[in-house]
């Protein structure tokens, strides 16, 4: 839901308000799962520069305004997880996004998200410290 939501947002520009309430009026959940939604949604959407920054050093044959938009959000979510909340264990958040570009990408797309969190990953340290210099 969260990435349909972010992929809504990302190619119409729609108020993300608006996105999470339709997305919510046509499958609702629980207060946990819900909250879940809103937190990885304007995470994503707060740090969406600095996730793209990251992307863009580590798969520098892909523009990210020119990649696909449903492969650029699928990193985004990922990144966001494995660098700013750390509450995926590693493996669970590049699995999942995998998952998803199998679902909701083009056939090259989930051997690219692979790669590239899988070379974000040897260097999650980084990340990490380079998101806790970014947030105050």
């Amino acid at each position: 839901m969260a990435l349909q939501a972010l992929y809504e947002i990302d190619c119409s520009g729609h108020p993300v308000e608006e996105v999470l309430r339709a997305r919510l009026e046509e499958k609702p959940l629980d207060s946990a799962s819900e909250s879940l939604l809103r937190d990885l949604v304007y995470g994503v959407l707060k740090h969406r520069a600095s996730l793209d920054q990251l992307i863009q050093q580590h798969a520098p044959e892909w523009p990210v305004d020119q990649m696909a938009i449903i492969d650029r959000n699928i990193l985004r979510m990922a990144i966001y997880e494995l660098a700013a909340t750390r509450q995926t264990p590693l493996k669970v958040a590049i699995n999942e996004a995998v998952e998803l570009a199998k679902a909701y990408g083009g056939e090259s797309a989930p051997r690219f998200v692979n790669g590239v969190l899988g070379t974000l990953a040897a260097k999650q340290a980084e990340l990490v410290e380079f998101f806790s210099q970014e947030t105050p």
